[in-house]
């Protein structure tokens, strides 16, 4: 990894709580950086796409995002729109993303990210799914890589990859990071 890359973790609804792999991952990585969005219950698109901006352009170096559920429906909103800001970005981890159309996930107050945007991201993407997902099921999220230009993992039965389904401090999901960040970084400096 190139020393001036910054992690950001991209937190989904209700943000990761104490003992949700992103914010254990930060405990152990003290140079990650949350983006910390104004209102982590009452979402609106449009703000957590300009937090996300903002906290992408206030690092200096490259980015790497790592976002969970709504998080990444957030980057996929943000890379649409802010064509300048993602050249930073050499790629993103992209865990569990919700199938807002989907019986479960459609919610009113998550009505403000749909559609799911469908659209090629311009940067290397890892996505990381569920079979036992509740809020996507496995071919919603294999389709949602296949539109985002992402490299599928499949992780088997492990639901929404949080807290609640005992993914904890989630080793194996660093590992997966540690060799996406290893990858984006070397094709990045030839490139």
């Amino acid at each position: 990894m190139s020393h001036n890359d910054k992690v950001l973790i991209v937190p989904g609804w209700y943000g990761s709580g104490p003992t949700h792999w992103q914010t254990i991952w930060e405990q152990n990585h003290p140079d990650y950086i949350r983006v910390n969005q104004k209102d982590w219950r009452s979402v609106h698109r449009a703000d957590w796409v300009e937090t996300l901006d903002r906290a992408v352009g206030s690092v200096s170096g490259n980015v790497v995002l790592v976002a969970h559920s709504l998080g990444c429906l957030a980057v996929a909103w943000w890379a649409g729109t802010r064509a300048s800001s993602y050249r930073k970005v050499r790629g993103a981890m992209l865990v569990a993303p919700p199938d807002l159309n989907s019986a479960p996930g459609t919610l009113p107050a998550l009505a403000s990210f749909t559609p799911t945007p469908l659209a090629r991201l311009p940067f290397a993407s890892l996505l990381v799914a569920s079979e036992n997902d509740p809020y996507a099921s496995i071919e919603a999220a294999a389709g949602f890589a296949r539109e985002w230009g992402s490299e599928f993992v499949n992780v088997g039965a492990e639901g929404h990859i949080n807290a609640d389904s005992g993914h904890g401090p989630w080793p194996l999901g660093h590992l997966y990071f540690e060799r996406f960040q290893a990858h984006v970084s070397s094709t990045s400096m030839v490139a």
